[in-house]
C-alpha cells in the first residue's frame, strides 16, 4: 500500500507504542489499515484490533477500506456482522467500539489501533487494552485529532519526553497531502482560530476555562428589529427547563432575537408558547436529534412528531453531532479565524448571553460542566448553529491501491 512520507515515518518507526497526532483528512484510516495488515501478516495466529470510539464508527470508518484493500486470496473468512476478518495464516483482524470498555476484556492482543483516542474514555486503554497486550508483548498505535490536553495529550507527551518504548508524531492536514492549500485557507477563514489550530494544525489547544471564548458582549450583543421574516429556532428538550433560542438568518449571519425558557414543561407547551409569541409566522425548528425517539409528553408521541403536528418545519440530523463539533460551530460563528463575526444576540436573549459568558469545562477536563444549568440554552443554540453551519467537511480521498 502506498504511504506518504509522513505516514512512512510512523510506519517504519520501531517503537512499541506510537502516537500520531494529525489534522483532519491526514490519511489516518489509510495508515491504520496498513498497520493492521503489517501486524496480521507478520506471523501466524496474530490477534489485531482496530478500535474506534463506537462500534458504528469502526464499521463506517474502516470496514470497507479493509475489505477492498486486502487481496481476496489472503482472506479465509469475513464476517460483517461481527466485523472480523480471518486470514490464511490464522491471524484475525477485528473492528471494535470503545463505548463500553468492559466488553473489550478477555482477549490477548498482538497489535491494536486506537483511532480518535481523544474521544474514548481513558480506562479503555489503561484498564482493558493495555493489560491485553502484556502476555504477547503487543504494540499499539494511537491516532487522531487533538481534543484539548486530555488523556491523548498525556500519552503523546510520553513520546515527546522520550519515555522508553514510546514515540510521538505530529502532522498538519496540509502535511497529509490529501487536502489542497486553497481548501485549508478557506477553512482558516471559516473557523475560529482555536478550532482551526486544533482541527487542521493538530495543536493541543488548552480548553481550560470558558467554553465559548469568542463571545464578547460588546461585539456580540446588538440592536435588531424583528422584520417578520422566517424564524429559526434551536431547541433543547430537557424538561426543567425546556429551552429554545429564536433567530433570524441574514445570509451567513444569525441574529438571535428572543429565547424561551419554561420550567417543568413539555413539548406541547413549548409549541403553544411559540404560536402565542409568533402567530402566523414561518418557523423552522432545529431540535435535539433525540427528538426522533424522545417523549416528553403523554400519549406515546415523539417530540419531533409533536412539533411537526403543530405546523412547524423541523430539521434534525439522524444522529447527534459530537459535542465538540457543536461547540466549534458556535465559536466559529461568534468569531472566525479571520476575525469576522456571524452570530449575534439582542438584549432579550438574557439566558443565552449569561450561558455563553459563564459555561466552563469541568476542571482539568475537556467536558462541559452541566452542574450550573448553563448547558440547556447553549445546547439549543448548538443544535441550530451546527446544522446550519457545520464545521466538518467531507473531502473526497483517493482510494488506496490494492496489494499485489
Amino acid at each position: 500500500m502506498r504511504l506518504t512520507p509522513p505516514q512512512s515515518e510512523i510506519f517504519c518507526n520501531p517503537s512499541r507504542f506510537r502516537n500520531c497526532v494529525a489534522g483532519r483528512r491526514f490519511g489516518k484510516t489509510h495508515l491504520s489499515v496498513t498497520e493492521l495488515l503489517k501486524a496480521a501478516t507478520s506471523g501466524k495466529n496474530k490477534n489485531c484490533w482496530y478500535v474506534a470510539p463506537t462500534y458504528g464508527a469502526a464499521k463506517e470508518i474502516a470496514w470497507d477500506m479493509l475489505i477492498h484493500t486486502i487481496p481476496d486470496e489472503y482472506i479465509v473468512k469475513s464476517n460483517e456482522s461481527s466485523l472480523t476478518l480471518r486470514l490464511i495464516n490464522g491471524s484475525v483482524i477485528s473492528l471494535k467500539g470503545a463505548e463500553k470498555p468492559n466488553n473489550l476484556r478477555g482477549r490477548a492482543l498482538n497489535f491494536v489501533v486506537l483511532d480518535e483516542f481523544a474521544d474514548m474514555r481513558p480506562e479503555a486503554w489503561y484498564e482493558v487494552i493495555r493489560p491485553s497486550l502484556s502476555d504477547r508483548q503487543g504494540s499499539a498505535l494511537f491516532i487522531g485529532t487533538p481534543k484539548g490536553r486530555n488523556h491523548f495529550y498525556d500519552l503523546w507527551a510520553k513520546g515527546i519526553d522520550g519515555a522508553d518504548e514510546w514515540a510521538s508524531f505530529q502532522y498538519t492536514t496540509l502535511d497529509g497531502g490529501n487536502v489542497s492549500e486553497s481548501e485549508i485557507d478557506q477553512a482558516r477563514s471559516d473557523l475560529d482560530e482555536r478550532t482551526f489550530n486544533q482541527e487542521y494544525c493538530a495543536e493541543f489547544v488548552t480548553y481550560a476555562g470558558l467554553i465559548y471564548y469568542n463571545f464578547e458582549r460588546a461585539s456580540s450583543v446588538v440592536k435588531f428589529e424583528d422584520d417578520g421574516g422566517v424564524l429559526h429556532i434551536g431547541m433543547d428538550f430537557n424538561t426543567d427547563p425546556m429551552s429554545a433560542v429564536v433567530a433570524q438568518r441574514k445570509g451567513n449571519t444569525l441574529i438571535c432575537i428572543d429565547e424561551i425558557v419554561i420550567y417543568g414543561s413539555n413539548t406541547d407547551e413549548m409549541a403553544k408558547e411559540i404560536h402565542q409569541r409568533y402567530p402566523n409566522r414561518q418557523v423552522i425548528i432545529y431540535p435535539d436529534p433525540a427528538a426522533r425517539q424522545r417523549k416528553t409528553s403523554a400519549g406515546g408521541r415523539t417530540d419531533l412528531s409533536i412539533l411537526n403536528n403543530s405546523g412547524f418545519m423541523t430539521k434534525a440530523k439522524k444522529a447527534h453531532p459530537l459535542v465538540r463539533d457543536r461547540i466549534n460551530a458556535v465559536n466559529s460563528r461568534l468569531k472566525s479565524g479571520d476575525g469576522e463575526r456571524h452570530l449575534f444576540f439582542t438584549e432579550k436573549c438574557k439566558q443565552a448571553i449569561k450561558s455563553l459568558e459563564r459555561q466552563t469545562y469541568k476542571e482539568g477536563t475537556s467536558q462541559p460542566n452541566k452542574d450550573d444549568g448553563y448547558d440547556h440554552m447553549n445546547d439549543a443554540l448548538g443544535y441550530m448553529t451546527e446544522y446550519l453551519f457545520p464545521v466538518k467537511t467531507d473531502y473526497q480521498i483517493e482510494q488506496p491501491t490494492r496489494w499485489t
